[in-house]
């Protein structure tokens, strides 16, 4: 089992600058680094300050000057958001500027508050297929010469420029759920990202057999798969219960940003009231205690000796729930220093 870190710049609240979230991710990939995990993954997000990315080869560009053996990931960049040329280009050069360290996680997106500002009218369906159209398209135009007549897309003979620093270009990783994308991405030759949210280990599980159908019907050698899942590591019994009040906050506010029906300004949706996450029982904090990787680190490390039972090739510790830098900081380390050593 590998680990990494996956994390943005967020906030639900205008306390804290810009300028000092940025400082503060630098810090948390900083201790990643240092710490021995494999990757760093942050995403593509506009115009919401809930997750702040509008571009993530900007900020992974960033981190390779602060970190040295960090695999840099988009988690993931919005496929429909992108021309496939632009997308082969910047990536490339991103991994000509970071020595080789760029791993490209592509998806779909979730939000149409996204959609309805970048692209008005499109579904997730469509988002679908242009990924799809797109995610193959990537690895030719880095050997060079791809052209290409498609639903979406058109273009001439077309080859990257630069072309990027890894051999065959950086590893693809596509975001799968259904059926369908994950036998897509394992039969295009990619790695698997899952997110199970907060729907627990008979999702985690689903998601597993899934990828292991697409393996078997697929003749080429086997990709990994990557499961991202909220963790906290508490101190105690009692930190445990508060990160979970912490994460049902997180998750009614990710609610909130999904249904996209609540005013937004300045980049923050209209504060919730108490009773209103209250009134989320899906959400409720005994619930993501049960349903995410959170506990004491025993608790923690039991938990992901599951996940690797499974076959589960790389644990990515998701750090946004909304809780201070400091919380954030302290859930880190002690991920870092009392569960990963349980996987050496």
């Amino acid at each position: 089992m590998e680990f990494s870190l996956f994390a943005h710049m967020e906030r639900m609240t205008p306390n804290r600058s810009h300028e000092q979230l940025n400082a503060d991710f630098i810090e948390l990939c900083k201790m990643a680094d240092d710490g021995g995990m494999r990757a760093v993954w942050t995403g593509e997000h506009h115009g919401m300050d809930f997750t702040i990315t509008p571009n993530p080869l900007l900020p992974l560009i960033n981190i390779a000057n602060h970190t040295k053996n960090l695999r840099l990931g988009t988690g993931t960049v919005i496929a429909p958001f992108w021309h496939p040329i632009k997308l082969a280009g910047e990536a490339a050069s991103a991994d000509l500027i970071t020595g080789g360290r760029i791993e490209l996680g592509i998806a779909r997106g979730a939000y149409s508050y996204e959609y309805e500002r970048l692209m008005p009218g499109l579904d997730a369906w469509e988002a679908g297929q242009r990924m799809r159209e797109m995610a193959p398209l990537l690895p030719k135009l880095w050997a060079g010469d791809c052209a290409h007549e498609g639903e979406f897309f058109s273009f001439p003979a077309t080859t990257s420029a630069p072309k990027p620093l890894q051999e065959n270009g950086p590893p693809i990783w596509i975001a799968a759920r259904d059926p369908n994308s994950h036998e897509f991405g394992v039969h295009n030759g990619f790695n698997i990202q899952v997110t199970p949210l907060w729907q627990g280990m008979e999702e985690i599980e689903t998601l597993m057999s899934r990828f292991n159908a697409a393996c078997d019907s697929y003749s080429g050698p086997r990709p990994k798969i990557m499961l991202l899942h909220h963790t906290y590591v508490g101190k105690d019994d009692a930190d445990v219960a508060h990160a979970a009040q912490e994460l049902s906050q997180w998750y009614c506010y990710f609610g909130a940003w999904f249904q996209n029906k609540r005013p937004v300004s300045q980049g923050l949706i209209q504060e919730l009231t108490a009773d209103e996450m209250a009134a989320n029982t899906m959400m409720a904090p005994e619930n993501l205690h049960r349903d995410l990787t959170i506990g004491t680190a025993q608790d923690v490390i039991d938990q992901i000796k599951r996940y690797e039972d499974l076959g589960y090739d790389e644990f990515s510790f998701w750090n946004d729930n909304g809780m201070s830098f400091e919380r954030k900081r302290d859930n880190l380390a002690r991920f870092i220093d009392d569960v990963m050593p349980a996987f050496q």
